[in-house]
Formats: structure tokens, C-alpha cells, sequence
């Protein structure tokens, strides 16, 4: 079934054109990859999904068969979609475990304190995260490594139906990228779509992919399988 409809999509900053007409359609549990070289706006397209207010975005983004154009992240992000940035923000004074209760209220998704506490410990040891996690202020200090695990730690709690990935695997090292991919991986067999942003395969080794884009001049340039990627992994975006 049809999860997302991207259809024309233009974005501009400040009257420079960062993508023109882009198209996409994504299906439930579906995984689709974006590739191309730096600078081509594949973050871009990732917060025009999310609503970033910066942008000036035309064209239609439809999700579960309602436009989203206009709305605000909150409300794109209670709809059931998930952004995880590269750079995920510290925020001192407000710790990790009162976060989370906070996002699951604003997402009418509540639970008991004791719930809470055994699915928040559970989750952290299915991530190989240190326990005082709870106690910490949200990312402050933290590793690349626990910062990209406690973006998923988020939408384990928040189980959104598509998740956009904005090169999750950076600053991950063999043992922590093994445990983020099979990680989002069950996020993937218990319903959700992905839209994995990357330079790299290693990440994939870990995710079933569907289809594969490529995006350079603004536009969406090849489309095509998992082979895509192992072909741009030899060749280069040049070489394709």
C-alpha cells in the first residue's frame, strides 16, 4: 500500500534552487536509498520531508494520501514520520529518560512509570548502551556512536511508519554500526518504511533495500536496485 507520494517536489533557500521536481513513492515497508555526492541536496530532501520552516518547498508531499505541504514538523512528526539528523543536538538541563516521556506525550502515546522504565531499560540493552543513559542530559557529551543509537532509541519508543535516515552510520565504528542496522532492520519488519541517506553501503549490509536513488543537478537522476549501490561502491557516482 501506498505510504508516501512525492511528486514535483521544488525547494529553494533564499531564491537559490536546491532541488526541482523531485518525484518518489514509497510503500509500506519499504526501504529506498538516496545516494549521490555531497552538496547534491539529499539532506534537503530529507527536511523538506520533515517540514523544515527554512525552506520554500512547492509541489505535493503526500503521506497516507494526506497533503502535507503546509504543516508544521510537530504535526508530520505525530502523523508517524521520523527524521534522524546527522547531527543530532545536545540539550543540557534536560535529561534523557524525561525526554522521552515528553515526546510519547506529545505523540498521545503515554505510558506507566514502571512500563516505562522496563521497556527504557530493555531498549538500552538491546542498543549495548551504559545504563546512567536515563540520567544524562539529552546527547550532552555524548559519542557520535551514542548519539546515532539514541536516535534510534527514539524511534523504537515512537515506532513512527516511515523513518528518514540522515547518514545514520556516521560516526558509528564496526560494532556499533552491526547493532544500529539489525536495530533498524526490526524497525522494518514490524511495519515501518525507511529512507536510508548515505555515501556508503556498509550500512545496507545490514537492511533489506528496495530501491535505490541517486540524485545529482537537483533532480533524481537513476533509479534502480540494490545492485545500483554495489556498482557505485566499485565505480564511483562518476563511473555510473
Amino acid at each position: 500500500m501506498l505510504l508516501l507520494s512525492v511528486k514535483d517536489l521544488c525547494v529553494k533557500i533564499d531564491d537559490k534552487d536546491i532541488l526541482d521536481k523531485i518525484n518518489l513513492e514509497i510503500n509500506e515497508k519499504e526501504v529506498h536509498v538516496i545516494m549521490g555526492k555531497n552538496g547534491t541536496g539529499k539532506t534537503t530532501l530529507g527536511l523538506s520531508l520533515m517540514g523544515h520552516p527554512s525552506y520554500n518547498v512547492s509541489g505535493s508531499i503526500s503521506f497516507q494520501g494526506e497533503e502535507l505541504i503546509n504543516k508544521t514538523p510537530d504535526y508530520r512528526s505525530r502523523k508517524g514520520i521520523f527524521l534522524s539528523m546527522q547531527n543530532p543536538i545536545e540539550i543540557k538541563g534536560v535529561n534523557n529518560s524525561d525526554f522521552y516521556r515528553a515526546i510519547l506525550k506529545a505523540h498521545q502515546k503515554s505510558m506507566k512509570v514502571f512500563d516505562f522504565a522496563l521497556k527504557y531499560e530493555s531498549e538500552l540493552e538491546a542498543l549495548n548502551m551504559k545504563p546512567d543513559l536515563a540520567s544524562r542530559f539529552l546527547n550532552d557529551g555524548f559519542s557520535g556512536g551514542e548519539k546515532k543509537k539514541n536516535e534510534v532509541l527514539q524511534m523504537k519508543f515512537l515506532e513512527p511508519k516511515l523513518i528518514i535516515l540522515d547518514e545514520i552510520d556516521s560516526g558509528l565504528d564496526v560494532d556499533a554500526l552491526k547493532i544500529v542496522g539489525s536495530n533498524i532492520s526490526k524497525l522494518v519488519e514490524n511495519g515501518a518504511s525507511l529512507i536510508v541517506i548515505t555515501h556508503y553501503k556498509r550500512i545496507l549490509d545490514y537492511v533489506k533495500v528496495d530501491k535505490v536513488h541517486v540524485i545529482d543537478n537537483k533532480k533524481i537522476v537513476l533509479s534502480g536496485d540494490r545492485s545500483l549501490v554495489e556498482k557505485i561502491d566499485v565505480e564511483g557516482f562518476d563511473g555510473i
